[in-house]
């Protein structure tokens, strides 16, 4: 099953609160190979999140369009949430490259995002000083970016190894005054490497999948995003041939500063930190191989960056692995 790309619809950091890499894309055996042919993958997926200070002040300051040159105060609440399914085919080629298994999949998305800020802005300048109190929220309804991956897979025994490249086209709705958005208004490429350790016999399995992000300016504000650095992991017990429980986690933190942000949020580098469980069952889909996860993650030490948690349900259709071919040499998408 193809790794679900998914972008930060909703608000979750640098620019405004929004970042190109949605922590929990790649799970358990995110490393190990799959059968060769096409594959789709369909997602839902929920985020509720909240967030005071410049995380919800940044939200303000984009979407009021307050100037560089004005000195605010603010004292602000942050709520967001989003809905979304994401479509994800992938084609797996038998061909070696590189003594590896080569993948190329797209991820499109459609769904719901919505925001709603409440809270006291005191704006001066020079000696004249305003204050504004209220609130405002906003929603949107429509079709996301787009976001092509590459990886390459290698398998020796129970352990597997990965190389991937992912990235952001930004194709979808998205306007650089409104609250809640579902594209990021720039493009985005991110690269990394990924490990899977899979004892098939034992049942016993971890991954962990690290990257980095580089974000391009996004011309309808002049800003741009720092460099971001996340790891993904998944450890998992599988209680059957058919069925595993197990946890799942992420750490995402951005390791330079924006460029073009208002003073008050100075280099706004954001971190969170999420963990929770996960659950996953195989079954056949007439000569097909059928694939359902559910996964949640709870939010902790956030910083520059609104928290709370997500959840991820997972359908996947794959080609059949040959009964001669042990559960190792697929990969199962924990998404």
């Amino acid at each position: 099953m193809a790794m679900t790309s998914i972008p930060a619809a909703t608000v979750h950091a640098d620019e405004g609160g929004v970042s190109y890499w949605l922590p929990g894309r790649f799970g358990s055996l995110a490393a190990t190979p799959q059968v060769p042919g096409w594959s789709m993958a369909e997602v839902y997926y929920h985020t509720s999140v909240s967030a005071f200070g410049n995380a919800a002040a940044a939200r303000e300051i984009h979407a009021g369009r307050i100037p560089a040159t004005v000195n605010v105060d603010l004292n602000l609440r942050l709520n967001a949430q989003a809905d979304l399914v994401l479509l994800n085919p992938t084609y797996t080629f038998a061909t070696p490259v590189l003594g590896g298994q080569l993948a190329i999949g797209v991820t499109g998305l459609f769904g719901r995002s919505s925001a709603d800020l409440a809270g006291t802005l005191t704006a001066a300048a020079g000696p004249l000083a305003i204050t504004r109190t209220g609130s405002f929220g906003d929603s949107i309804t429509s079709v996301g970016d787009l976001y092509p991956l590459a990886t390459l897979k290698w398998n020796a025994g129970v352990h597997n190894f990965m190389t991937y490249v992912t990235g952001d086209i930004p194709v979808g709705a998205y306007s650089p005054t409104r609250l809640a958005n579902l594209g990021i208004g720039h493009a985005a490429i991110d690269a990394g490497g990924g490990y899977t350790y899979f004892n098939p016999q034992a049942g016993h399995e971890f991954s962990a999948v690290a990257g980095l992000t580089y974000n391009f300016k996004n011309q309808d504000t002049q800003y741009q995003n720092g460099i971001d650095f996340h790891v993904d992991w998944g450890a998992s017990q599988f209680l059957s041939k058919q069925a595993f429980i197990g946890l799942v986690g992420y750490a995402y933190q951005q390791i330079t500063d924006d460029f073009g942000q208002h003073p008050a949020l100075g280099g706004f580098r954001s971190r969170v930190l999420g963990i929770g469980p996960q659950i996953g069952f195989l079954f056949p889909v007439g000569d097909m191989q059928g694939y359902l996860n559910l996964k949640g993650y709870g939010e902790f030490a956030a910083e520059n960056r609104p928290a709370g948690w997500n959840t991820w349900l997972t359908f996947s259709v794959s080609p059949m692995a040959p009964s001669s071919t042990v559960t190792s040499t697929r990969r199962i998408n924990t998404k």
